[in-house]
């Protein structure tokens, strides 16, 4: 769910940041303690003003303010029967800190929103380039599958290794031909290079650039370059996790605001029609290692603590991630155990050790709920979704146990079962499938973690899910618009 490029060994965002999550979650279940739960409530309320919620830590003020806030949004709200874990108290802390630490610079006045785009739900998928037959695969989207939006990450350290010198070559390709084909293309741009990063920041991992500025800049070299051409723009990518957003300033959600306000600015003065999308979060718990450092921050905490540094003020739409695990989409994380599944799984992370994060379906009511009780009105944005399947692989990645318990007709069930509660529950404005082709440009390699992912599978046979999803288009929307 993270770094989505076939020669990323990374676990997620789908991709970078899955195995992660897995691992992360085994972590939480073994190393948390069940009966430090009240000496957890009481330091964080004495330290830091702030008490712990089921769904993540919150401000006092902001749970109050919650009370006149406006009705929920009108489906079915995830209600818990169980608590997970609680943290430790030094965890607990060490977690408050980092969504709570001073900001590097407020936000500005909050700007207003312009007309854009079609607010109507609709869905696409994610293509790995190739940029020899990019044309057929555009040809694929729209004729075959009759989708009308694609999804490309764009790394900023391939783009721009040096500072002011840029190899197009990726782009050059991707968009023009996105748009002879009539398919709107939303850039997910990540990963700072190396010139632009922090002094002492760990170079092993993913992180934003010392000056935000620099960002903003890149952003704006690419739709000076390709006017018109760029529909919708994710800002960052799970930035919840240390793998990611690898910073000297720790794990924090003002700092990621600063960014986000500040390319949300320079995107509007471009071109108002471009829909700005936050970046999408891991969904996992929190974590903090031996040395005190906070390596991931619970995806509903990290959101309360975005939503409280003005995230409604600068996005259109509210980013979000969720690979279903090994079960549907439906499926309430307090349910799982109870799911038919559980009686044969070989994966027992949802069954065993029931947690929000294993869940599509928790994951998205709580941040729409979490937005609307803010008084916001946007709808999210899932920059990436789907379910990875071992059965015709021969094997699968390590960290990725799960794929061996999905077959490809659970895939594509799966699949548009999610897409059409996305649609009727109306708190979803766009998702990306996650994904098309990786399969094929990695060979289909069963250790490649974004191989199970892909609906075209080995010997390029279509999975049912290909069918499947070109079906549900030409009954709903009518093919490529």
């Amino acid at each position: 769910m993270s770094l989505e490029y076939p020669q990323t060994t990374y676990p997620a965002s789908a991709n970078p940041g899955r195995a992660r999550q897995v691992r992360t979650f085994v972590l939480i279940w073994l190393g948390v303690t069940l009966v430090v739960g009240a000496a957890a409530f009481a330091a964080i309320f004495v330290a830091t003003g702030f008490i712990l919620p089921s769904g993540g830590m919150l401000p006092v003020n902001a749970a109050a303010a919650a009370i006149t806030s406006p009705t929920p949004i009108q489906m079915r709200v995830v209600q818990p029967t169980s608590t997970p874990p609680l943290p430790t108290p030094t965890q607990a802390l060490a977690l408050a800190a980092a969504v709570t630490s001073t900001p590097t610079q407020e936000p500005s006045a909050t700007p207003t929103l312009t007309a854009m785009q079609s607010t109507a739900f609709d869905f696409g998928i994610q293509v790995q380039e190739s940029f020899d037959i990019y044309d057929y695969w555009m040809t694929v989207v729209s004729d075959q599958l009759h989708l009308d939006w694609i999804k490309q990450q764009v790394r900023w350290e391939n783009i721009e290794p040096v500072q002011g010198q840029y190899d197009w070559a990726l782009l050059d390709v991707v968009l023009p031909t996105a748009q002879q084909h009539g398919v709107r293309v939303m850039l997910s741009i990540v990963t700072a290079p190396e010139w632009a990063r922090e002094p002492g920041a760990d170079l092993t991992k993913h992180g934003p650039p010392a000056n935000f500025q620099d960002y903003v800049n890149f952003v704006t070299a690419i739709l000076d370059r390709y006017p018109g051409m760029v529909s919708a723009i994710e800002v960052w990518n799970e930035m919840n996790i240390d793998r990611e957003w690898a910073s000297v300033n720790g794990l924090s959600t003002q700092n990621y605001m600063r960014l986000l306000q500040m390319t949300y600015q320079a995107v509007k003065a471009i071109d108002p029609g471009i829909i700005v999308i936050s970046g999408a979060l891991s969904p996992t718990g929190g974590w903090v290692e031996p040395n005190g450092v906070v390596s991931a921050i619970d995806d509903f905490q990290y959101m309360d603590g975005l939503i409280q540094n003005g995230l409604l003020q600068y996005a259109d739409c509210v980013g979000a991630h969720h690979n279903g695990y090994n079960i549907g989409p439906l499926v309430p994380w307090d349910e799982a155990p109870r799911d038919p599944e559980a009686a044969t799984a070989i994966f027992r992370g949802p069954f065993d050790n029931p947690h929000h994060s294993w869940s599509l379906y928790s994951t998205l009511t709580t941040y729409a709920n979490k937005i609307q009780l803010a008084g916001g009105n946007q709808r999210l944005c899932i920059t990436e979704f789907g379910w990875a399947v071992a059965e015709d692989l021969g094997g699968y990645p390590r960290g990725f146990e799960f794929a061996q318990d999905n077959t490809l007709q659970e895939q594509a069930d799966y699949l548009i079962e999610a897409v059409q509660w996305m649609e009727e529950s109306d708190i979803v404005w766009l998702a990306w499938v996650w994904n098309l082709n990786y399969g094929a440009q990695a060979g289909w390699d069963p250790t490649n973690d974004n191989v199970p992912y892909s609906i075209l599978r080995p010997n390029s046979v279509p999975a049912p899910a290909w069918d499947a999803i070109a079906r549900y288009r030409m009954e709903h929307f009518g093919g490529n618009s």
